[in-house]
């Protein structure tokens, strides 16, 4: 049995393997049992189609990182999309001229041009968003999930949850990632957008430019501070 995918014959778990790339687009490193959970797939029929992923260099496989203490024994395997991969799912669409603009720019100005022009580059991004979140309220979880929505329509497909530690928002896709690696001021600009338009200070823990499989900002559970601390892992 066969199914067409682009205008071309293809062999029928195709269509699976499309769900397992659409789930680590969502999701970002994510286990083997996570992904067959999640598929309704059992251990050898998830490990055929990440073999296969591996083999054609769609997927790497790391060691998950765990933050804080851990049990005994290695940390289990997590599956992480490869930026070629990324590119063929449409969620990098960059031009070579921006990194080659933006070094002239630091060559000629200095780092704190590249930040200003990152700065600006965002501001059209912080005005759309804050438009969509006027109905948000003041609270910076409620605020984050409107933001979340703001970002989605923008293309970032966001998503916010409440964690143990306060919220944590989530942005699947970055069109600047490439670029992002290069000049981290593009994604610190960022992140004190998300700060500004959520109303207390956030911390990024994650981002796709450095490698991880998502962008990811922890929220503190504190209401009330409008201060703007802004880490960016490098």
């Amino acid at each position: 049995m066969t199914s067409t995918v682009a205008g071309a014959t293809a062999p029928a778990d195709l269509s699976t393997r499309d769900r397992v790339t659409q789930l680590l687009l969502e999701r970002g490193a994510t286990t083997a049992a996570q992904l067959g959970s999640a598929l309704g797939l059992s251990p050898a029929a998830i490990r055929r189609h990440l073999d296969a992923m591996l083999a054609d260099g769609d997927v790497v496989a790391r060691e998950q990182t765990v933050r804080g203490s851990r049990g005994r024994g290695r940390p289990a395997k997590v599956f992480v999309l490869t930026e070629a991969a990324r590119v063929r799912c449409g969620t990098h669409h960059y031009d070579n001229m921006a990194t080659a603009a933006l070094r002239w720019i630091a060559r000629t100005g200095g780092a704190e041009a590249v930040a200003a022009f990152a700065a600006d580059q965002v501001a059209a991004l912080e005005h759309r968003c804050r438009a969509a979140m006027e109905d948000a309220g003041d609270a910076p979880l409620a605020r984050a999930e409107a933001l979340a929505g703001a970002l989605t329509a923008e293309g970032y497909a966001a998503n916010a949850s409440t964690i143990a530690s306060g919220g944590q928002l989530c942005q699947h896709h970055c069109p600047v990632a490439h670029v992002a690696a290069e000049f981290p001021q593009l994604c610190e600009a960022e992140t004190a957008v998300i700060s500004r338009l959520v109303g207390t200070h956030v911390q990024r823990l994650a981002t796709i430019a450095h490698g991880d499989g998502v962008c990811t900002t922890h929220i503190p559970a504190q209401s009330g501070s409008t201060v703007t601390t802004v880490r960016t892992d490098r």
